[in-house]
C-alpha cells in the first residue's frame, strides 16, 4: 500500500511539473529601480499538437499591476532562450510590498493563449542588495473554471449576413459524476434584452474538449449591426434532466470583455474576412433558458 502511494505521489508530482525560468533581479538604490531580467525557460511542457510550444512570459507587480512587460514569443521551442531586461521603476520605500510575477504562455495565432504556469517571486523576503539570479520551478496557474470557447465571426454587409463558426471548446468545467460534460454551444442573436433568433450545435458526448467547426448565419442589415449583440452559451446535454449551462461569452459592442469587444470591432472593421478568436467562459447570471 505505502509503495502504490509512493507510486501515485510521484505521478503527481510528474504531472504537476511545468518546467523552470531563470531569472536575475538588480535593484538600483540611487534610481528607485528593479531590472529584472528574463534570461531562459526549460523542459516547457509541449502544448501544441506538433509537441512543442510556443512560449513568452509577460511579467508585471502586484498589487498594483500597472506596468506589464512581455518579451518575444520563440517559436517552437520547450527550452527558450529570452535574455531580455525590463525595468520597473519602484521606490525602495514600496519594493517590500511587491510581487513580481512572470506568467509564460504558449503563442496561439487565434488570439487566446494558453497559460502554461506562473512564477510569483515577494520582493519582501529577498534581499534586494545583491545581485539575484534564479532558476525556479514553474507552477500550475490558476485554475480557470469554466473553460473557454473559440468563435470565427464574419459580417458580409450586402447580403445583411452574420456568419459565426464555433470551432472548438477546451478545458470545459465536469459536469457529470465521471469528470466529464456532453456539451453543445447555443447562440442567440439579442437586440437589447429580447432574444430574436437561436441556433445550437451538435451534442459532443463525454468530453472536455470538444471539436465542433459549426457554421451558422444570422440575417442583420447593416443599420441594425450596431443595436444587436449575441450571446454565446455552453452547456451540458442532460438526457433525464435539464440541461445545465457552464458558462457564456456575450460578443457585440456592449460586450464587457475585452477579446470580445475586440473580436466584434475587427469583424465590423474587416467586412466579409473572418475573425477568429478564444473566450474564457464567464458565469451566466440568471436563469438560461433552452
Amino acid at each position: 500500500m505505502a509503495a502504490n502511494n509512493k507510486k501515485k505521489d510521484e505521478s503527481e508530482k510528474e504531472k504537476k511539473f511545468l518546467g523552470r525560468i531563470s531569472y536575475k533581479l538588480d535593484y538600483d538604490f540611487d534610481k528607485g529601480a528593479l531590472s529584472v531580467t528574463v534570461i531562459q525557460a526549460e523542459e516547457l511542457p509541449a502544448m501544441d499538437i506538433g509537441g512543442t510550444s510556443d512560449p513568452y512570459v509577460k511579467l508585471y507587480l502586484l498589487p498594483e499591476k500597472k506596468k506589464k512587460f512581455q518579451t518575444k514569443v520563440v517559436r517552437k521551442s520547450l527550452n527558450p532562450v529570452f535574455n531580455e531586461t525590463f525595468v520597473f521603476k519602484v521606490p525602495y520605500s514600496e519594493v517590500a510590498g511587491q510581487t513580481l510575477v512572470f506568467n509564460v504562455y504558449d503563442f496561439d495565432r487565434f488570439g487566446k493563449h494558453d497559460q502554461i504556469g506562473v512564477v510569483q517571486v515577494n520582493l519582501g523576503r529577498i534581499d534586494l542588495a545583491t545581485v539575484i539570479e534564479q532558476t525556479v520551478n514553474i507552477e500550475s496557474p490558476p485554475e480557470n473554471r469554466l473553460g473557454e470557447v473559440c468563435l470565427a465571426l464574419r459580417y458580409v454587409p450586402n447580403k445583411n449576413k452574420l456568419s459565426i463558426v464555433v470551432m472548438e471548446c477546451k478545458n470545459l468545467k465536469k459536469m457529470d459524476v465521471l469528470g466529464l460534460s456532453d456539451p453543445y454551444v447555443k447562440m442567440y442573436l439579442m437586440q437589447g434584452t429580447k432574444r430574436m433568433e437561436k441556433k445550437k450545435t451538435t451534442i459532443k458526448m463525454k468530453t472536455l474538449n470538444p471539436y465542433y467547426n459549426e457554421s451558422f448565419s444570422f440575417d442583420v442589415p447593416p443599420e441594425k449591426m450596431q443595436r444587436v449583440h449575441i450571446q454565446v452559451t455552453v452547456s451540458d446535454y442532460d438526457r433525464v434532466g435539464s440541461n445545465e449551462p457552464i458558462g457564456q461569452v456575450i460578443i457585440g459592442h456592449n460586450s464587457t470583455a475585452n477579446a470580445a469587444l475586440r473580436q466584434w470591432q475587427d469583424m465590423l472593421a474587416t467586412p466579409r474576412r473572418s475573425v477568429a478568436q478564444w473566450h474564457t467562459l464567464e458565469p451566466i447570471k440568471g436563469k438560461d433558458d433552452d
